[in-house]
């Protein structure tokens, strides 16, 4: 694999408010769908051995409106199941249990459509996607979130789940995973479209 290009979605509703979203499937605001068309002259004229796209509206239109078609969904792209905490804020957590970190405490369990995972599960999924991007060869283009692409880097760079805390992740912007001497690197994060 050369590199893997990594689209973080644009702006919904929950995100711009500082809701924790995982598996709401929620629509992107006008600014996110803006953010989404911004993204296209970076995919414009390149070719992609793989493309792989989250399940989630939000993610799906950010890479229809970047211009990556031909994608696959892939389950596994999905957004941290934050459990009992699907849409709360940060504050709001805090307000009953001071002190709480995402990446060192993790989540609580929800209701059926929110179960909630762990880091080691969120970790464990971005290993198989790496995997198959590896066996893809070539570009590789991912549409996701926050979180998760977060986990993603931190286990394409060899370390574990919880060190994403890292690696903070606006909506609308782009990554790239890659190489140096043949051991993998963050080449950009966090890189916004001006």
């Amino acid at each position: 694999m050369d590199e893997m290009l990594l689209l973080r979605h644009g702006e919904t509703e929950w995100s711009k408010a500082g809701r924790h979203t995982g598996r709401t499937d929620l629509p992107l605001t006008e600014h996110g769908e803006d953010q989404a068309r911004a993204l296209a002259p970076l995919v414009k004229g390149q070719a992609f051995d793989l493309v792989l796209v989250s399940p989630a509206q939000r993610a799906r239109r950010t890479a229809e409106l970047a211009g990556l078609g031909g994608y696959r969904l892939d389950p596994d792209l999905w957004e941290w199941d934050y459990g009992g905490y699907e849409g709360i804020t940060t504050q709001d957590i805090r307000d009953t249990r001071p002190g709480w970190y995402l990446w060192r405490d993790g989540v609580i369990p929800g209701d059926a459509e929110h179960p909630g995972e762990s880091a080691a599960e969120v970790a464990a999924r971005a290993d198989r996607v790496i995997e198959r991007a590896r066996r893809a060869g070539g570009r590789v283009a991912l549409v996701a979130h926050g979180h998760f692409l977060r986990v993603l880097a931190a286990r394409w760079l060899g370390l574990g789940p919880e060190e994403g805390r890292l690696l903070k992740l606006d909506t609308g912007t782009y990554s790239r995973l890659g190489f140096e001497h043949a051991e993998p690197v963050l080449a950009t994060w966090n890189a916004p479209i001006s």
